[in-house]
């Protein structure tokens, strides 16, 4: 709920100051939010887990769409999606640099003693687990299997 209260409240602030951008970006986060408590079979209720899944779906998606409209010379397009994944990033927890995922993931891969690339389902379990919300999803993967590859 306090996501929930801090995007309503920064909503106000961004209407008064006029801020185009961020005004869109908060409103699609506040749309993102009703969908979930709504959804069929949820709760009223947003856990901290579900908020951060939430946010972590629609900064991916902003940089899904920035990467597509880069491809197609959209700079217009990419520009407004670049504005809006700002915005919610500043919602997201700091995420690791690459350095800090990579000790991370030797460390997942010596505890679970995996020795190649056929383990690499095993060392992606845990270390979704471990790093959920710190570091993107892709990143990590191509890290693992640079890794277990060795």
């Amino acid at each position: 709920m306090s996501l929930e209260l801090d995007i309503n409240g920064a909503i106000k602030t961004a209407m008064l100051a006029r801020q185009e951008a961020e005004l869109r970006a908060l409103r699609a986060i506040k749309a993102a939010i009703l969908l979930a408590k709504t959804a069929e079979g949820a709760s009223a209720e947003l856990t901290a887990a579900d908020e951060l899944k939430l946010l972590q779906k629609l900064a991916k998606q902003r940089k899904d769409s920035l990467e597509i409209f880069r491809t197609q010379n959209r700079e217009d397009l990419a520009k407004k999606e670049e504005e809006e994944l700002l915005v919610i990033d500043r919602y997201l927890p700091k995420q690791l640099d690459e350095s800090e995922i990579r000790t991370a993931v030797a460390a997942i891969i010596a505890e679970t003693g995996a020795s190649s690339p056929a383990d690499m389902g095993k060392v992606m379990g845990v270390a979704t687990k471990q790093l959920a919300g710190k570091a993107d999803g892709k990143i990590v993967s191509g890290i693992v299997k640079e890794l277990l590859a060795k």
